[in-house]
């Protein structure tokens, strides 16, 4: 087999595929999501998703042969909390996962009941359609130090090499309260800052995220970085590998610049 690329991806707002004005907007992100199985060297055994919507005290690995659906988004129509995304999982591979992290010293856990959550179904949707690739979630620590997350992504680097495809899923910028208009100058700075430490050496580049605080308006645009938080264990993965944006857009929900990449 050949090594597969990892990728943090902004994953868009909640079940956005499903609604026609949202998915009209992030039009840009879907064709990026779209084009991704293109990128990759071969069909992928499943798919290693880290989604910024889970955390929990350790890492938990979902090992669900048939996960569920976790709505876990507000206000959007009735529709939306009958949506079915219904890939299977990967319960032998997510064993591997675990092992892995163990190995790595790093807390683990086994989780059989969590389900995909939109920062897994809305992207997964887009790029295989058909839910015919299996996927499973390893979780967020409690805290979102970013050393545990890039030990993390270095833990999981191995299934590169297996077949298995690691997306972590979040959003560059993710402030709620902050849309529209006052979103432009945090977002299209953060942004900024993020593409010229994609650009740097490998060590300087983990350096620089490891510090992602002292990025302009870092705490404006991440006042809680759960959603920053899956690119430290995307980039973990390929730690060495070159950064490519693979999607880029400016003035979403009126204001908001964001982006994804890929490594290796």
């Amino acid at each position: 087999m050949t090594r597969m690329p990892t990728y943090f991806i902004s994953h868009g707002g909640g079940p956005w595929p499903w609604l026609p004005n949202m998915r009209a907007m992030l039009k840009n992100l879907e064709a990026s999501l779209a084009h991704m199985p293109q990128e990759l060297p071969e069909r992928p055994q499943a798919i290693l998703m880290i989604s910024g919507h889970w955390e929990t005290e350790a890492f938990s690995v979902m090992t669900s042969p048939r996960p569920g659906m976790v709505y876990d988004y507000y206000g959007f129509p009735p529709e939306t909390y009958k949506i079915t995304y219904p890939a299977p999982g990967a319960p032998e591979i997510a064993l591997r996962a675990a092992n892995l992290i163990q190995a790595a010293g790093l807390p683990v856990k086994l989780d059989p009941d969590y389900g995909f959550d939109h920062g897994t179904f809305a992207p997964a949707v887009v790029m295989y359609p058909k839910a015919d690739v299996p996927i499973f979630q390893v979780s967020m620590q409690h805290g979102y130090a970013p050393a545990a997350h890039f030990a993390l992504g270095r833990a999981l680097a191995p299934l590169r090499d297996e077949g298995v495809l690691i997306v972590g899923s979040g959003l560059s910028y993710h402030n709620l309260r902050l849309f529209g208009p006052g979103a432009k100058v945090p977002s299209e700075a953060f942004d900024a800052w993020l593409a010229q430490v994609m650009a740097l050496p490998a060590k300087e580049r983990t350096a620089a995220l490891m510090n992602w605080e002292q990025a302009p308006y870092a705490r404006t645009c991440h006042a809680q970085e759960d959603h920053l938080v899956p690119l430290f264990s995307a980039l973990g993965a390929a730690e060495a590998d070159k950064a490519t944006m693979v999607y880029h857009d400016t003035n979403l929900f009126g204001g908001v610049t964001a982006s994804s990449y890929r490594f290796g």
